[in-house]
């Protein structure tokens, strides 16, 4: 089966992930796609300058934000399907990697029932991304052997079952779970994960004013707060986080405290 990068090829989808954010960690893969795209529907963290990798192309911006979204998906699928009915060659451009919290499976299966041909081309997820700036590996021989990945805003959240994805010798990166935070530390204590189990916040990785702050699981809530930390950020809960280059936060707070007494 050909490639649907073959220039011959008209009327299909290219799911892209634009990776974490720095243009430079695109595949060689998605550049390419994004030079043959008629129309670029995006979303709305990606970078501008890996949309004018396609300065040939229509763009339409289906951004999203916490409980308001410009488009529901219904409506982003028929757009896609819209488009390709007219011969046209769209990249559906996502924020990291299409199948990891990106709505790229539910894409792909509205593509699939109108009977259009896609393609699905990966990118370098938030978690890998931002945990590579940092130099914190997400697995380690001595400290983890096992990682999860959870979204922190789903629906019903304190209804999951999340006991046995954090704890010693294991690593829970948590995606969009800054507003969330203090339900999610709770939530975690209470399935038993130690309250001084070390987490860490990665802020804008990849993107400039990249910021990796570590505390712990019990003062999660409160140095989010604190450091006034805002989206896109993930947090990573393990002892993985001692390995990165991360500011103690729980310590330099501690140190200020002292110096006010």
């Amino acid at each position: 089966m050909a490639s649907l990068l073959d220039p011959a090829a008209r009327g299909r989808v290219i799911l892209v992930g634009a990776g974490p954010g720095d243009p430079g960690l695109l595949t060689v893969r998605a550049v390419e796609a994004l030079a043959q795209a008629d129309v670029l529907v995006h979303d709305g963290l990606v970078d501008p300058r890996v949309l004018d990798m396609a300065p040939q192309a229509h763009r339409i911006s289906v951004a999203k934000q916490r409980d308001r979204h410009t488009l529901p998906q219904d409506a982003i699928n028929a757009l896609i399907v819209a488009h390709v009915k007219t011969g046209a060659i769209v990249v559906r451009l996502k924020g990291g990697d299409p199948f990891i919290f990106g709505r790229g499976g539910e894409e792909v299966e509205a593509v699939r029932e109108a009977g259009l041909p896609v393609e699905v081309i990966p990118g370098i997820s938030a978690a890998l991304g931002a945990a590579a700036e940092f130099n914190m590996p997400l697995t380690h021989r001595d400290w983890s052997s096992a990682v999860s990945f959870v979204a922190g805003q789903c629906k019903g959240l304190k209804d999951q079952d999340w006991s046995g994805l954090a704890g010693k010798g294991r690593t829970l990166v948590i995606y969009m779970g800054v507003a969330t935070c203090p339900d999610i530390a709770d939530k975690l204590m209470a399935d038993g994960v130690a309250p001084d189990m070390p987490v860490a916040v990665l802020e804008r990785g990849t993107l400039e004013g990249s910021r990796a702050m570590r505390t712990l699981l019990a003062d999660l809530g409160e140095m989010v707060k604190r450091e006034k930390v805002k989206s896109p950020a993930i947090i990573v809960v393990g002892e993985v986080t001692l390995l990165a280059d991360a500011e103690d936060k729980l310590a330099a707070w501690a140190r200020a405290a002292e110096a006010l007494a």
